[in-house]
């Protein structure tokens, strides 16, 4: 006999539950609590299955990907506004792609990107500290674009960075189908500008990532067009930002929350004292790297990944038709009591790995993703990360302000309602 669909409710005609995926935060939950980790759903008139478990995440991810495709998984608006770039490519096209992008984001390149990481955000904490009280939120958001923009097009700070990264502000806030016709011109003056620069550097290589792009060459000896190389510079943009913005934000509010842990993570920093910043001293970070894996779990920046079904397929006894769109419960799968202890508890302890818990099942971390697509630029955030948030614990103190909601929001990225205003001022005991 066949299989049964999975259990749930397709809600309204044509609409399905679509506004409840994007308005309720608490979709996914409150359905997985009802019908299992995996149900049923439609959005947009598709019939849609979420799943939902470390389980679930290694067949979408790896074990079961010839059943699904990026491409027509994501909502039209992802292939609109970030047009043809790795992020929607697949097959021999990704991989390809995929190969020629790698230089950028690993081994000597990440080393040549410290010192602007770097000189970038010490400028910015002299401006916070000069300021006193801000949104982090929005501080962070040009922090982050201005690093991305200068590594990978080799911009300067100013007027057009500025400009630049308010458009792609406007962008991403059309990806889920809100405010598209601005989105839409937004894009359009993003790769006007993309055209001018690579055509400058395909005549004045530089040192930046763009050039490497420019300049690198797949196994038949061919190059990136200039319509590859606009998409593939536009994703960068945008990727090399957005999550690390919201990352950063987080682990912000987790250390004013939790004193103890804070102190951990300075204390780590203050021993390795005022050393020049280098990839070596960088790896010498062992709890920091566990507040990173605590914060990608409690708080990924995205919440799950959309699919499109192209070859049907069983899961824990029921079948998925091919046709169906599928999605991938990031934050579920990190919140499972199955395999963390006090999900919602806020624990950097539980990824020490002398803990005799600490050794989990494959893909029960998925912030970045896992398996063949893993996140191309993983290492460059961690990099990142780690140079912002080592400066700021070194020398730096922050409370949060009072009357603000902190109530996570869940579209374009995962982030607190109010951006985290805080009170910022140096920490004198260390100066």
């Amino acid at each position: 006999m066949a299989l049964p669909l999975p259990p749930g409710n397709p809600g309204l005609p044509i609409l399905g539950e679509t506004l409840d995926l994007l308005f309720d935060p608490d979709f996914a939950r409150k359905r997985y609590e009802k019908y299992g980790p995996i149900f049923r759903t439609a959005l947009l008139g598709r019939p849609a299955v979420f799943l939902i478990g470390a389980e679930a995440a290694e067949f979408v991810l790896s074990t079961g990907m010839e059943h699904f495709t990026w491409r027509e998984g994501w909502p039209q608006t992802f292939k609109l506004l970030l047009g043809r770039s790795l992020f929607v490519q697949e097959g021999e096209e990704h991989r390809r792609n995929r190969k020629l992008m790698m230089p950028a984001f690993h081994g000597p390149a990440l080393a040549s990107y410290i010192a602007t990481m770097e000189a970038i955000t010490r400028r910015y904490l002299a401006k916070w500290q000069t300021l006193g009280e801000f949104t982090w939120y929005t501080e962070f958001k040009q922090l982050t674009f201005e690093i991305a923009s200068q590594i990978f097009l080799g911009s300067n700070p100013g007027a057009e960075t500025d400009r630049l990264s308010r458009l792609f502000t406007t962008l991403t806030n059309g990806l889920f189908g809100l405010r598209l016709l601005p989105a839409l011109s937004a894009r359009q003056k993003i790769l006007h500008h993309l055209t001018a620069v690579i055509q400058e550097r395909q005549q004045n290589p530089t040192n930046d990532a763009l050039s490497l792009l420019i300049q690198a060459r797949d196994e038949a000896g061919d190059r990136l067009s200039l319509e590859e190389i606009r998409d593939q510079a536009l994703l960068l943009l945008f990727a090399g930002h957005e999550t690390t913005t919201a990352m950063l934000t987080w682990i912000c509010l987790e250390l004013a929350r939790h004193p103890d842990v804070l102190q951990q993570a300075r204390s780590e920093q203050q021993h390795l004292g005022n050393q020049e910043i280098t990839l070596e001293q960088l790896g010498k970070m062992p709890y920091l790297e566990q507040v990173f894996s605590e914060i990608e779990r409690l708080h990924p920046p995205v919440a799950g990944g959309f699919r499109g079904v192209v070859k049907p397929f069983e899961f824990q006894g029921y079948q998925v038709p091919a046709g169906w769109l599928a999605q991938y419960s990031i934050l579920l799968t990190h919140r499972d009591p199955a395999i963390y202890a006090k999900p919602h508890h806020f624990d950097p302890e539980r990824f020490n790995p002398d803990r005799p818990d600490a050794k989990r099942q494959p893909f029960s971390l998925i912030g970045f993703g896992g398996g063949p697509r893993i996140c191309l630029g993983l290492a460059f955030a961690k990099l990142e990360l780690k140079i912002i948030l080592a400066l700021l614990l070194r020398h730096y103190t922050w409370e949060l302000l009072p009357s603000q909601n902190l109530e996570p929001v869940l579209i374009p990225t995962r982030r607190p309602k109010d951006g985290l205003r805080v009170r910022f001022s140096p920490d004198y005991t260390t100066l």
